[in-house]
């Protein structure tokens, strides 16, 4: 007489949503900490005036004046800007200067994700299109924006389509969008390719037109691919904007003021960093309000769900 089969393990419990974004928080809180142990430790061990092998410079000074310490770049945000009467204190002067560039970087955001979007969607229609336009979309990207950004800079003043003209703020949208189309149009064109054959021939035995496999099919496949292209490409719009304010010195964003900052750097040498750190948040605050996206597209997430589940 047979013995009866053991019957299934029971299915392991999935993981917690807000457990897992716990651990991310908590892994890039530690990463912070790493970071700022490492510098005192170098800035205490390190050499003052750096190490250079020939004209290459290998290792930074530690000296105070081109080093300080992280506190005192810290308290540094609580000061005020200048010493005049009334000066804002750089934290202010910061968040003013990042809503100014977030608001820039957006619209150039919104921009590269349609242009991204589209070439995807046409890429993905006709194979000649990807054939002719993927190589070029890709050496787009070598393309320095140093170069670049005077070029658009000089559209001020001279282009106007009505009553409306080309100003300083749309030429630092555009190379925000420059930087912003490539990564959502490589993750929309991976993502609109990802169903399986089996998947297309079912929809065409439905007699579903490609637009229908496109909306029914191919979008909400390609959203775990293009959640994460959104993510950097919101990263690569601030980047852009930054370069852009700096290239063509468009003031009032905080590209300008890491300019501004780095005059003052020979006198208070904790100034020029609070700028750095905060074009570098500035990033990270573009790419969690992208981020929130996700929210509203939860049931489309499959791979990134079953990605996150299997690391935990």
């Amino acid at each position: 007489m047979t013995s009866p089969p053991d019957p299934p393990a029971p299915a392991a419990p999935p993981a917690s949503p807000v457990r897992g974004r716990s651990r991310q928080v908590a892994l890039a809180a530690t990463g912070g900490l790493a970071g700022i142990v490492l510098w005192e430790v170098y800035k205490a061990i390190g050499p003052e005036g750096g190490l250079t092998l020939g004209s290459v410079a290998v290792l930074p000074r530690t000296s105070d004046l081109a080093m300080p310490h992280t506190w005192e770049v810290a308290a540094r945000f609580a000061q005020p800007t200048t010493s005049a009467t009334g000066s804002p204190t750089v934290f202010a002067d910061l968040v003013a200067a990042s809503a100014t560039t977030l608001g820039i970087a957006l619209a150039g955001w919104v921009v590269g994700v349609l242009v991204g979007v589209l070439l995807a969607l046409v890429m993905t229609r006709f194979r000649v299109a990807h054939d002719a336009l993927l190589p070029w979309i890709v050496l787009s990207q070598t393309v320095p924006l140093v170069a670049l950004a005077p070029l658009v800079a000089g559209w001020s003043g001279s282009i106007a389509l009505g009553p409306y003209e080309w100003t300083p703020w749309m030429s630092v949208a555009l190379i925000a969008s420059y930087l912003a189309f490539f990564p959502v149009t490589v993750g929309m064109l991976k993502g609109l390719t990802s169903p399986e054959h089996i998947h297309t021939e079912l929809m065409r035995s439905y007699d579903a037109g490609w637009l229908r496999t496109v909306w029914s099919l191919r979008l909400p496949a390609s959203v775990p691919y293009a959640l994460p292209a959104l993510r950097l490409g919101a990263a690569a719009a601030i980047v852009g904007a930054i370069v852009a304010e700096v290239s063509t010195g468009t003031g009032g964003g905080i590209g300008r003021l890491v300019i501004t900052y780095a005059q003052s750097a020979s006198g208070d040498p904790a100034k020029p960093w609070t700028a750095i750190i905060a074009a570098a948040l500035l990033g990270l605050v573009a790419a969690g309000l992208v981020s929130l996206l996700g929210l509203g597209l939860r049931r489309y997430r499959f791979s990134e769900v079953t990605m996150n589940r299997s690391a935990s």
